[in-house]
C-alpha cells in the first residue's frame, strides 16, 4: 500500500488556532475528520493515519513550531519510509489572493519560514507543495500582525470553501498524482 505524507505548517498552541499562519493545520484538521481519523501526540509532531483508496495518509501537524517544521518532515519521511515525491506540504502563501491556491512539484521558499527549514533539512527544494493564498491587504510594516492574525468574518465562508476542496485536491494528489492534480486545481478561482 503505497504511503504519503501530508503535512500542515502551523504553530502549536491556542493564540495560533485561527490563524492565517496556521491554514495548514487546518487543512490537516479537515483532511483527518473527513476520513473519521483522529490525531495523537507523537515524536515531533501530532499525528493521524488514514486510508484513502488503498493509500495511506500520514498526515502530521508539526509541533517544534513554523521555523523548525524540517526535523518533524525529516522524522516521519524516514520513520515511515515515505519518499520526496509522496510528501505535500500545506501552506500558506501571501503572494497568491485568497482566492487562490497552487500545487508545484518544488520551488523555493520564497521567504516562508517553515518552507525554509524542510529545504535546509533534506537538502532540496525539490518536494510537493500547496501554497493556500492568503492575500496580502495589510499595511507597510504590519506583514506579521497579518499572517498571524485571524481571518475576517466575511473571509471565513471563503476559507471554509476552500479548505474542503484543499481536502479533495490532497485526495488526488494520492491517487491521481501531481500532475493531474495541478492541471485539474490549480486555476480554480473561489469566489462565494
Amino acid at each position: 500500500m503505497a504511503k504519503y505524507l501530508i503535512v500542515g505548517l502551523g504553530n502549536i498552541g491556542a493564540d495560533y488556532a485561527g490563524t492565517r499562519h496556521n491554514i495548514g493545520f487546518d487543512v490537516a484538521d479537515a483532511l483527518v475528520k473527513k476520513h473519521e481519523g483522529s490525531f495523537r501526540l507523537d515524536r515531533l509532531a501530532e499525528v493521524a493515519e488514514i486510508r484513502w483508496k488503498g493509500k495511506t495518509l500520514i498526515t502530521i501537524k508539526p509541533t517544534t513550531f513554523m521555523n523548525l517544521s524540517g526535523k518533524a518532515v525529516k522524522y516521519w519521511m524516514d520513520k515511515e519510509k515515505i519518499s520526496l515525491e509522496n510528501v505535500l506540504i500545506i501552506v500558506d502563501e501571501l503572494a497568491l489572493p485568497l482566492t487562490k491556491f497552487r500545487l508545484r512539484p518544488a520551488g523555493s521558499s520564497a521567504g516562508h519560514n517553515g518552507l525554509r527549514s524542510i529545504e535546509e533539512v533534506l537538502g532540496t527544494d525539490g518536494y510537493p507543495r500547496l501554497r493556500f493564498g492568503i492575500g496580502n491587504s495589510f499595511p507597510k510594516g504590519r506583514q506579521v500582525d497579518f499572517v498571524l492574525g485571524r481571518w475576517k468574518e466575511d473571509e471565513l465562508p471563503l476559507v471554509r470553501q476552500k479548505v474542503d476542496k484543499t481536502v479533495e485536491l490532497v485526495e488526488s494528489f494520492a491517487t491521481s498524482g501531481i500532475e493531474r492534480t495541478m492541471n485539474q486545481y490549480n486555476n480554480l478561482d473561489f469566489t462565494l
